[in-house]
């Protein structure tokens, strides 16, 4: 099995990012499978072709794409992404898209096709704090889940995809008191955890994991 997983480069003015800080440092083979790692720019636009390129050189089995969520107290694989671009910061690139669909002839929505409550259950094995999440946001991140999720529907039938997003590192939040953050290492091995649950469930489990708002 071969998994391609992507994690973004800082944005908004901090100088690290979690996802490739801890993606830099996982291992070329989680569970039997082949790690292929991808930097992403935290751009509209680029980030997805800049997977979708490694999508088709690669012919990986599954996509897994990691970003930045500051604020959030543990690790989130995400459920679904929705067809709109609504930056409410501008990009690295000086982009800001404010309800633009992502792809005009998308659906208004893809679901992920990873287990992801399978992983939620390995990364709280791991005794890392981790929960389903019903919203990546309007940003890139939800912009990149959408177009990698897009072109899995278009043109690579068979190939799974989704994102989870990790919290701030502890060195972030210095001047953010009050906020949430893991250290690198249990970031990495959340991501580890998740990986495995890939590599082990073809199918999803069924438990409840849902939101009352």
């Amino acid at each position: 099995m071969k998994i391609l997983l992507t994690a973004f480069e800082p944005f908004g003015g901090d100088t690290v990012n979690p996802a490739q800080e801890a993606v830099a440092l996982i291992p070329a083979e989680v569970a039997g499978a082949q790690i292929v790692k991808v930097d992403v720019p935290v751009v509209f636009g680029k980030s997805i072709e800049t997977v979708r390129q490694a999508m088709a050189r690669e012919k990986p089995d599954a996509v897994l794409c990691i970003g930045q969520a500051g604020g959030r107290i543990g690790m989130t694989p995400e459920r679904v992404a929705i067809n709109v671009d609504d930056g409410r910061i501008p990009d690295n690139e000086g982009n800001q898209p404010v309800d633009q669909p992502i792809f005009a002839d998308g659906a208004p929505a893809y679901f992920a096709t990873l287990p992801v409550k399978a992983m939620v259950t390995a990364i709280r094995e791991a005794g890392i704090p981790a929960s389903l999440s019903n919203t990546a946001g309007t940003y890139v991140c939800n912009h990149l889940m959408y177009g990698v999720l897009y072109h899995i529907a278009k043109s690579f039938p068979g190939m799974k995809g989704g994102f989870m997003h990790v919290p701030f590192l502890h060195e972030q939040v210095m001047n953010r008191p009050g906020t949430a953050s893991l250290s690198k290492a249990d970031i990495v091995r959340g991501i580890e955890a998740a990986l495995e649950a890939i590599v082990r469930n073809g199918t999803d489990t069924r438990v409840a994991m849902g939101e009352t708002h």
